[in-house]
């Protein structure tokens, strides 16, 4: 973090002081940018817990209890696609601001697989196997400082640097798991939770260059990298099927706690004996209430190309 203020600083400074030098021989001016992007994924991290599991893909023998491997999930939010509108303003011809608002739907992270483990015994040996895939959607607000590098046979390079706001969003993750005995099948269950995260803040950067097609239409691309990371604040299992059957709120054969603290989870940074936790306060816990649990993290950092269309006032 302190690297990348650092960073931002060295290029404000940079971005006033050719400012300061250079003369105003541009009017002041307006444009908009409709563009949309695809980001590849840097700083990948192992993922959070998912409902009491590990971050792995497991896959059991026969027996149901013997670990034949294990890999640990590490991902980064940050692939996916994004689109957005941004207002810019020109105070002179080197230096101007933007404020972009943008929508991005990460692609698919797989977060927990488990194959063939042994999870009852009696009337018969249970088996499950199932997996929990995550999502991300978000709209953000991205303000930036822009440093034009001048204008060359149409073509006029630029970079920027700036901040990212989320602010509206959240994580879902899809859960399907498939019960089986010796004689086959006994059941499949669906699952949807949705985290809500806490406010953050993040940091990009892109250089990126326009083309004229006419006096005000102009093409342009950028490459932008951005870093930063989010936590849970709530959690909400929205959807539970079992067979096709809704069981959100009705205790069932593989689900038998529907109550709300099952459904519904506080986060935070720390759990005590206070905490209406079955960890810590066992005694204590209430079912009607949230379930207190720790605040995990997931990050969205990437590197993306972003293409579309300016129009200048």
């Amino acid at each position: 973090m302190k690297k990348n203020l650092f960073l931002l600083g060295l290029l404000v400074c940079s971005m006033a002081t050719m400012a300061q030098t250079e003369n105003a021989d541009k009017p002041e001016s307006w444009y908009f940018k409709l563009g949309g992007s695809y980001f590849i994924q840097t700083a990948a991290t192992e993922f959070p817990i998912v409902n009491g599991q590990l971050p792995n893909t497991d896959v059991y023998g026969p027996n149901g209890t013997t670990l034949i491997s294990r890999e640990t999930n590490h991902g980064s939010f940050g692939e996916g696609f994004r689109s957005g509108l941004t207002a810019g303003y020109r105070f002179s011809t080197r230096l101007g601001v933007e404020m972009g608002i943008n929508y991005y739907s990460s692609a698919d992270k797989l977060m927990v697989q488990t194959t063939n483990r042994l999870v009852a015994t009696a009337p018969t040996n249970i088996f499950v196997s199932g997996d929990a895939v995550g999502k991300i959607k978000a709209w953000d607000l991205s303000p930036a400082l822009v440093l034009f590098l001048g204008e060359t046979k149409g073509f006029e390079p630029y970079t920027k640097v700036g901040v990212i706001v989320p602010i509206h969003g959240d994580l879902t993750i899809k859960t399907n798991r498939e019960y089986s005995t010796a004689a086959g099948v006994m059941a499949k269950t669906y699952s949807e939770d949705v985290v809500k995260p806490n406010p953050t803040i993040g940091f990009m950067a892109a250089i990126g260059s326009s083309y004229k097609l006419g006096k005000k239409i102009a093409l342009f691309a950028e490459i932008e990298y951005r870093n930063f990371t989010v936590h849970g604040k709530t959690k909400e299992t929205t959807v539970f099927t079992e067979n096709g059957v809704d069981k959100l709120h009705t205790p069932s054969t593989f689900r038998q706690d529907a109550s709300y603290s099952a459904i519904h989870t506080n986060y935070v940074d720390k759990l005590t004996t206070s905490s209406n936790s079955k960890v810590t306060n066992t005694a204590g816990f209430d079912d009607t209430k949230a379930t207190d649990d720790i605040s995990s993290y997931v990050g969205i950092s990437g590197v993306g190309l972003t293409i579309g269309l300016k129009y200048s006032l």
